[in-house]
């Protein structure tokens, strides 16, 4: 493609070439072959694990605690190893600029010079912070390469030999982890040969050939998705340019997992993920289904959708938004003003910069992230947006910390629009820099209904390490103070870690509540008593499960009028899908699709409306792709497993009485690792497209970002863009309602103005389908402040309106 002058360059992927891969048949087994102390082997890890301690075991983001110990013992090389993605250019982490963007002109709230001050110590923090985690970081980190190579050379193989393979394991895992493919492979591949010559257990033997073939895989996809990449790259079902052409890894693979599977006396679980990792090898073939042997070929259901759904083009890089990092956040809005969605991305990786583009319409987007000083601050899980200070710019919260435990104490990061372009991180002057917990979820709200946004962010606890929920109540000069412990929300989760936080107000009484996605231990729900506290009520209103949940939202999926709450499992396992195939029921533990009654009581639908399935989601988002007016769902999945592997999923609700799924119709079925999700109609044709952020938390696990455009359904639109003056600016818990006529048949939609599901951020400006009609019969805009209620009639369709409160007329946007 062509770029245009400040549009994204990408970095060129690494190219590998597979090398000395003997077939499995080849391998010589010595049956006379002994080892010292033992005649069986059977791995576990050894030395540092990824991740801190949870309840006593390694910690990571897995959905199943039950896989997690079953394949403890039986796949070693899977707990470390990363299976997708691209290598980072080296140049995307650096030293940065220090010297802030200038704005001499705004003086409101936190001063100038304050901020100034407040945005350099900032980026010297990070630094500093970026020189140790670079090094120690347990998922990217450079010291296990060294740490193994230290334990192998001080190794006695005589005196202890499975100490000894072990280190020779976990150096290879270290390779593969940190991109160094070609080297894991053959470090790997050795082992393999020496201990069929020692009689290694067939146990050992299948789990050393899984991980062959899950390298392997790797390694094709960094030829093929990575260094031949095409928009169509790594969509399942792969079809066209997604098939690769560099065939040698995917061939590998294929002997590897068939041999794994063929291996005696392995588990069902290795079985059973050898199987669908074998069926995706073939399919990067083209070899899928008529290649694949009848006893280990998986349903072709598997990879068609439950109905006719339109096909959404990858257009990230001919936008010029195809960034290439690991997990990272995402948020789309308005933030130059000038009435179209722009982007600010970010990536967990210690010292890669945070970008900023800016859409400007047909051309695609422009990278600012230079000129806007955004790009002097690095690092960060997730984003999220609001007008903090109410001055009618969207400042950008940046999340840090997460799954790292006390390694986690990094300051957040609050970045201030200074409207003219640029951006200054005010943490430290506004009082957000004193105490520093891992996090990665956060959310604005009015909890005091006095006009100014407040501020909940959900910290990680973990074993010996304790983190207080923080709330901050906004001072309405620009500057925060920490009520956590007055407001009785401070308390960390008895049991497990804080995943996801969101809020709105659930039983209609003004105030908004807030809920905590919990993984490991119970959800939180508290509600907001209307006095400055808050009171636990998960278990009376029903959304303490799931046990393993992850990211979270809050929305009208029926338009009844009351809000329903999804917290999503992520207790969904790859294996899964070969259960599928075989028509068994999903095993583990079900989402939370929780209808609202409207008095903060709650049920659960998941199973009725079609919900009951692996998701092993991260990243969330929703919106309404066709225009009907009811809300659909796009989940990111993976973990840093490499037995994660599996499609992100598209959900598209049927009139609020179910969800089919239409991934694999839909070309959204993407399996690299999906993190923050944002809809926004970018190209400004009336219809919701997708960014997506991928990439997984390990070097090796780097890949392009995703933009899916909307081909369009044909129906009809409202925008509805709301200015609080005297409640908060950004319109955050204000409710809306739009009545119309479609077919000659009276309809309304529901809608509370927030970002949407905690992984990922929307803009804050609604947009609302109105399926084939042709205006909005009413617009009602309840404000959460001061409770005003505005009434509009007949506003034509296909436009967006900007309704400030107090105002007797809405303004048309042009």
């Amino acid at each position: 493609m062509k770029h245009r002058t400040g549009v994204l360059r990408l970095p060129p992927c690494r190219q590998t070439t597979i090398q000395a891969l003997a077939k499995p048949n080849d391998f010589r087994i010595n049956a006379g072959g002994k080892m010292a102390g033992s005649t069986s082997v059977l791995f576990e890890p050894v030395g540092a694990s990824p991740g801190p301690q949870r309840n006593g075991r390694e910690s990571c983001p897995v959905s199943s605690l039950s896989l997690e110990r079953l394949l403890r013992r039986l796949i070693l090389f899977a707990a470390i190893a990363g299976l997708a993605g691209c290598k980072q250019d080296a140049s995307s982490s650096r030293t940065l600029d220090i010297d802030p963007p200038q704005n001499e002109s705004r003086e409101a709230g936190i001063g100038s010079t304050e901020a100034r001050a407040s945005h350099t110590r900032m980026v010297e923090t990070l630094q500093d912070l970026h020189k140790k985690n670079d090094e120690d970081n347990p998922y990217y980190g450079t010291k296990f390469i060294r740490t193994a190579q230290e334990g192998l050379s001080s190794n006695d193989r005589r005196a202890n030999p499975q100490e000894y393979y072990k280190l020779r394991i976990n150096l290879a895992q270290a390779h593969i982890d940190y991109g160094n493919l070609e080297t894991g492979i053959l470090q790997l591949d050795s082992v393999y040969r020496e201990l069929l010559d020692l009689n290694a257990s067939p146990q050992a033997q299948g789990t050393l050939l899984l991980s062959l073939g899950i390298a392997s895989l790797r390694l094709a996809e960094t030829e093929n998705c990575c260094a031949l990449h095409s928009p169509e790259s790594c969509i399942l079902p792969l079809a066209g340019e997604a098939i690769h052409t560099r065939r040698e890894g995917s061939e590998a693979a294929v002997r590897y997992f068939t041999e794994a599977i063929r291996t005696p006396r392995g588990s069902k679980s290795l079985r059973h993920l050898a199987q669908w990792l074998l069926n995706l090898a073939y399919m990067t073939l083209g070899e899928y289904p008529d290649g694949v042997p009848d006893e280990l070929r998986l349903s072709e259901s598997l990879f068609r959708s439950e109905l006719e759904f339109p096909r959404f083009p990858n257009v990230s890089e001919e936008k010029g938004v195809a960034t290439d990092g690991l997990a990272g956040g995402a948020v789309a809005d308005d933030f130059d003003g000038d009435g179209d969605f722009d982007l600010m991305v970010s990536s967990w990786q210690s010292g890669v910069p945070v970008r900023y583009f800016e859409n400007r319409g047909p051309e695609g987007f422009d990278d600012r992230s230079e000129p806007s000083g955004a790009s002097q601050i690095s690092g960060g899980l997730n984003m999220v947006q609001a007008d903090y200070d109410n001055d009618g710019d969207v400042d950008v919260l940046v999340l840090r910390g997460a799954w790292l435990g006390r390694t986690g104490k990094v300051p957040n990061s609050l970045l201030r629009n200074e409207g003219d372009g640029t951006f200054l991180d005010v943490t430290f002057a506004a009082g957000l820099g004193e105490d520093h917990y891992p996090t990665q979820t956060a959310a604005w709200l009015d909890y005091d209904l006095d006009g100014n946004l407040d501020l909940f962010v959900g910290n990680e606890s973990w074993p010996g390490y304790p983190a207080p929920n923080q709330l901050f109540r906004n001072n309405g000069d620009g500057t925060f103070s920490e009520v956590g412990e007055n407001a009785k929300v401070a308390a960390a989760p008895a049991q497990g870690v804080t995943k996801a936080v969101v809020c709105a107000d659930l039983d209609n009484d003004r105030w908004p509540d807030i809920v905590v996605s919990v993984v490991d231990g119970p959800n939180l729900l508290y509600r907001n008593k209307g006095d400055g506290t808050f009171e636990e009520r998960a278990e009376a209103a029903g959304i303490q499960k799931p046990i393993s949940s992850f990211p979270a939202w809050i929305w009208d999926f029926d338009n009844d009028g009351n809000l329903d709450v999804f917290i999503s499992s992520n207790n969904g396992r790859p294996q899964d899908y070969v259960h599928k195939s075989l028509g068994a029921g999903y095993p583990g533990e079900l989402s939370g699709h929780y209808k609202g009654n409207g008095r903060g009581g709650f049920r659960n639908l998941a199973r009725e409306h079609g919900l009951d399935m692996p998701m092993v989601n991260m990243g969330v988002n929703i919106g309404d792709l066709n225009n009907d007016g009811f809300l659909d769902m796009y989940l990111g999945t993976g973990a840093p497993e490499i037995f994660f592997l599996v499609p992100n999923l598209l959900f598209l609700n049927q009139s609020g009485t179910g969800f089919s799924d239409v991934t694999m119709a839909s070309g959204l079925g993407h399996l690299q690792k999906g993190h923050a999700i944002a809809f926004a109609d970018f190209d400004r044709d009336g219809d919701q497209d997708i960014f997506e952020q991928m990439g997984g938390a390990k070097r090796v696990d780097h890949y392009r970002d995703a933009l899916y455009e909307n081909p369009g359904f044909g129906n009809r639109w409202i925008g509805l863009k709301l200015v609080g003056t005297k409640s908060n600016r950004s319109a955050i818990g204000a409710r809306i309602r739009v009545d119309f006529t479609e077919n000659g048949k009276k309809r309304s939609v529901y809608r509370h103005v927030d970002s949407g599901g905690s992984f990922g951020a929307n803009p804050l400006q609604q947009h609302i389908g109105l399926g084939a009609a042709a205006r909005a019969d009413l617009v009602e805009v309840t404000w959460p402040a001061s409770e005003i209620k505005q009434v509009f009639r007949d506003l034509p369709a296909d436009a967006a309106y900007l309704i400030t409160e107090e105002a007797s007329s809405p303004e048309r946007l042009p």
